[in-house]
């Protein structure tokens, strides 16, 4: 049999969708069909962006296959570059009180929890721990305090990304025969997550990826001095057949985002590039101030 055709990994990436809303479902067929026609060519929805995301060798491919897709299957799309997914976590430890009280005509809501909140180590996710003792809440509202936080954290407390490796130990709180609930539970939980997250010396997290950059010997001075200027740190060198050099570095996501055109400038052309996601770091705090702005 053939050996098999090595394809290179495509690594301009856009995020797309269709100009007008009627087409969502139009767009996801037609960039399937391209994807069948053009094995260079790769799209995908990102879990944690929940962007539709397209990726191909070069800008023309993308603006060839865009302008196919207008032709053949009379679908428009916007395109614009794609989110990066910045996490948020603490640092310090809190410890406070969510209390959720209405009172309305007839029934009313109430709903008390203390937590601690602590950092978790860098990876490690969510914890919960109930050490709620003699039944001060309940044992049938301490899932919904749990799911109240776990949403919470979902959305994001200083910058809308999502809280991740934190520790969050309900211990202490109250209910009220009548008006308590599984619902007022919940949002005591989720008022709780604002205060306390915002108490503990909360950051940014952001994605950094490990490239392997392909130059001729000249450029590697021009390489070396880009990809310092992007926060990157390189991480070795090493000779490539052909009068080249493969240079390895870790860098920041949001820095590499438009990567592939620049190196094309940087190199005369004669560049290529892979990357992989490596692990997350924290964000300097100027680079953090213009992202909460």
């Amino acid at each position: 049999s053939l050996p098999e055709i090595q394809l290179p990994e495509p690594m301009v990436k856009l995020a797309i969708e269709a100009k007008s809303r009627g087409d969502d479902d139009k767009i996801g067929e037609a960039l399937h069909r391209l994807a069948e026609e053009d094995p260079t060519f790769v799209h995908y929805r990102d879990p944690d962006t929940h962007e539709h995301v397209i990726k191909g060798m070069g800008d023309l491919q993308l603006e060839i296959l865009l302008a196919r897709m207008k032709n053949k299957y009379h679908v428009e799309a916007e395109t614009r570059l794609p989110k990066v997914a910045y996490r948020e976590t603490i640092k310090g430890k809190s410890d406070v009180q969510g209390k959720h009280k209405k009172q309305s005509g007839g029934h009313g809501q109430y709903g008390d929890v203390k937590i601690k909140f602590s950092p978790n180590g860098r990876g490690e996710g969510y914890e919960f721990v109930d050490s709620i003792v003699g039944g001060v809440v309940p044992r049938q509202y301490i899932p919904h305090v749990d799911k109240g936080i776990q949403e919470s954290l979902l959305r994001g407390v200083i910058a809308g990304y999502p809280v991740v490796d934190v520790v969050a130990e309900l211990y202490f709180g109250s209910y009220h025969d009548v008006d308590s609930s599984e619902m007022a539970f919940k949002v005591a939980a989720s008022q709780a997550v604002t205060t306390g997250i915002k108490a503990a010396n909360p950051f940014l997290l952001e994605p950094i990826l490990e490239i392997e950059v392909t130059v001729p010997i000249e450029n590697m001075g021009d390489i070396n001095g880009d990809l310092s200027s992007r926060r990157g740190r390189i991480l070795g060198m090493e000779a490539a057949p052909g009068g080249k050099e493969v240079i390895r570095a870790s860098v920041p996501e949001s820095e590499v985002l438009r990567y592939a055109t620049d190196l094309r400038s940087l190199s005369g052309g004669r560049g290529t590039y892979t990357a992989k996601f490596s692990h997350y770091e924290e964000v300097p705090g100027d680079v953090t101030k213009g992202l909460l702005d």
